[in-house]
């Protein structure tokens, strides 16, 4: 393969996943211009290129119906990529993330003589820790996206690297703060606050209503303050719109512009996810906020060790922003703890400067582009070995 004629095998299996496979696929085809792509992905990888054997859009199902509906579809899309792995005609397989299918997809490319590149690592220092093992023997190498994964992994005799998070490149407002308030009409000097129920129904089912007496609240103590809600592309905006009915806090619905809403604001509500560490890299000050059917909050507690939740703050390793998690998700306590905030600016400027600490940690720009070069490194010294006489 001194040609650069490589054929990757490349396999995601949701949205975040289908926008770093996109970018990874094209940062190798640069530097590797002579590869080609097949897989699983969304609409990104195949602009970018990938032959996608199945798309991502049956493969997000939640709660134990939807699943079970899917069983089907889920065993095709294992047992065909099973076969193309078997078939040998991939030098090297790329799993983004989505450890349920590509975990077994990772230990099928070790039995079949594949080397196995595994970007955003499975979070097994938050359960499921005894997974390091079958890692340790299926992947090649291990591209983690947060800095304290590194050293877990290295510990355990995983060749991991940590080259920085996605987000340092993709997180980026559209346009300066004053250009954002004068789009969305918000007035000078007044607080602004940005509600982030998720992007889940079952998140929007849970979070919004709770979040809009919350907002009433600040509303009251404030005398004014106004509201954005950026509605994720995964929920229709006329489901909101029907939520809010006659909308007396005049809440303005954003869509397609996540990153300028959040940038515009003093102070987000926001659903515990990604989107909290989406926030953290613009610097918001926000309160962590989630709520899970009793039962599945019970077991996750069981089986999750993490001290804290939010992800902007298990990064920085302390709760620099409030948790407000299951019963103590109370419109009370989250108007509460948005008001310490907007009222104390000493206070907001300590968070932002707090987070402009965290989102350094997360490394610099260009990170897919380093990832592309070592894959691209690790594939000429395979080759090199292959050339190498016994």
């Amino acid at each position: 393969m001194g040609d650069n004629r490589h054929h990757f095998l490349i396999v995601a299996g949701e949205a975040s996943g289908d926008l770093h496979g996109s970018s990874l696929a094209s940062a190798l085809q640069l530097i590797l211009p002579r590869s080609r792509f097949t897989g699983m992905g969304g609409s990104r990888m195949r602009e970018a290129g990938v032959d996608t054997l199945f798309g991502i859009e049956r493969m997000g199902a939640t709660g134990l119906v939807e699943v079970l509906g899917e069983c089907g579809h889920y065993y095709k899309v294992y047992r065909t990529l099973m076969k193309e792995i078997a078939s040998r005609r991939y030098d090297a397989i790329i799993l983004i993330n989505y450890p349920t299918l590509n975990l077994r997809l990772a230990k099928h490319g070790r039995r079949f003589g594949c080397p196995v590149f595994f970007f955003s690592s499975p979070q097994v220092w938050a359960w499921r820790k005894g997974r390091i093992r079958a890692i340790r023997a299926s992947v090649r190498k291990m591209f983690v996206i947060l800095p304290f994964e590194e050293k877990l992994y290295l510990d355990a005799g995983v060749d991991a690297e940590f080259l920085g998070h996605p987000f340092i490149d993709i997180v980026r407002p559209s346009r300066s703060r004053e250009e954002s308030r004068e789009k969305y009409s918000l007035r000078a000097g007044v607080k602004t606050v940005g509600l982030l129920p998720g992007s889940r129904m079952n998140e929007v089912n849970s979070l919004l209503d709770v979040m809009i007496r919350a907002a009433e609240k600040i509303r009251a103590e404030l005398g004014d303050c106004q509201f954005l809600l950026p509605v994720a592309d995964s929920i229709p905006p006329d489901l909101i719109r029907r939520r809010l009915g006659a909308n007396p806090l005049g809440i303005k619905l954003i869509q397609r512009e996540t990153y300028d809403a959040m940038n515009s604001c003093d102070a987000l509500i926001i659903a515990s996810g990604s989107a909290t560490l989406e926030a953290g890299v613009l610097g918001c000050p926000m309160v962590i906020v989630y709520k899970l059917n009793p039962l599945t909050y019970w077991l996750a507690r069981w089986l999750i060790k993490a001290p804290l939740v939010g992800l902007v703050n298990i990064v920085a390793g302390e709760e620099v922003v409030p948790e407000l998690i299951q019963h103590k998700a109370t419109a009370e306590n989250i108007s509460a703890a948005v008001l310490a905030t907007l009222r104390a600016p000493e206070r907001e400027q300590a968070v932002r400067a707090r987070l402009r600490k965290t989102k350094a940690s997360l490394g610099k720009p260009g990170v897919m582009n380093a990832v592309a070069q070592r894959i691209a490194d690790v594939m000429a010294e395979l080759n090199a070995d292959e050339k190498t006489p016994a």
